[in-house]
């Protein structure tokens, strides 16, 4: 005995058959050579096709998921990180140059030195790192506390260590240093050492003055100035602000020019005039 098959009747127009047609086509649902929209619909219920939603986000939406998707393996969130890719990975809306850096990524999700240091942060546990400086000369460091930051375009590891040897800034500052993630080799060993966990790295607060329309303008840094305030008699900002390395706090200052003086301590403000002035000589 033929068993009947069930059939349904499409109410829809000429058009919208014309574009099931289409449909059929691009996923090799056909009859010999020609569409077979019962084809197409049957892979669609059989789970062989997937429904997705409309395949229209914009510009705007892809470079801010990009952006927080970049944030998070930066940040060693790998897990989350890898979840925002198969989102975007499933979006024909990449282009090409994007989905192929996203995909290599995805297949391989970031150096093991960099998952042991992230791991060794969140513990809060001791450990020893080397690093290839610019010159290829290799260091070796006994880091007791340690964050990622972002200065400027790269991503550097602050970190307070017992080496002092070789580090260039000021004395209450010299166990600091500034390490670029990208010059940690490949094949990097780190490994726990003992003794304790630093509660953070050193700092000293330093005090200069804005003037002219950049005091008026000037935005308080968050977690950084202690002290931000207007002084209507010598029209002038005062700000006082904590610092952990006179190199990225000179990096800034420098962009103020003529409206930004140091007041102190002399030690910083002795520093950074020997600075203007071996830059002055070059114009000589």
């Amino acid at each position: 005995m033929v068993r009947r098959r069930s059939s349904i009747t499409l109410s829809i127009s000429e058009q919208e058959k014309a574009q099931l047609e289409r449909l059929a086509l691009d996923f090799g649902q056909t009859w010999g050579e020609n569409a077979n929209v019962s084809k197409l619909i049957k892979a669609i219920a059989k789970g062989k096709l997937r429904i997705a939603t409309n395949h229209d986000w914009g510009r705007d939406r892809i470079d801010t998921l990009n952006h927080a998707f970049n944030l998070l393996k930066d940040e060693g969130y790998f897990s989350e990180a890898l979840v925002l890719a198969d989102l975007l990975l499933e979006r024909s809306e990449l282009s090409r140059p994007l989905r192929q850096e996203i995909q290599g990524w995805v297949d391989e999700p970031g150096l093991p030195w960099r998952m042991q240091i992230d791991d060794f942060i969140r513990c809060e546990c001791p450990f020893q790192l080397a690093y290839q400086d610019a010159a290829d000369r290799i260091w070796s460091f006994s880091v007791r506390f340690a964050t990622i930051e972002r200065h400027e375009d790269r991503q550097y590891l602050d970190c307070w260590c017992n080496r002092t040897e070789g580090n260039q800034d000021i004395e209450a500052l010299k166990h600091n240093w500034t390490l670029r993630l990208d010059r940690i080799p490949d094949e990097a060993v780190i490994s726990p050492i003992e003794g304790t966990w630093q509660p953070g790295l050193d700092s000293i607060d330093v005090e200069f003055h804005l003037l002219n329309r950049l005091a008026l303008g000037y935005r308080s840094k968050t977690g950084a100035d202690l002290v931000s305030e207007w002084l209507p008699e010598q029209q002038i900002r005062r700000v006082v602000r904590r610092i952990h390395s006179t190199f990225w706090f000179f990096r800034e200052i420098r962009r103020y020019g003529a409206d930004c003086v140091i007041v102190g301590p002399d030690e910083v403000r002795d520093r950074f005039v020997t600075d203007l002035k071996a830059a002055i000589k070059l114009y000589k």
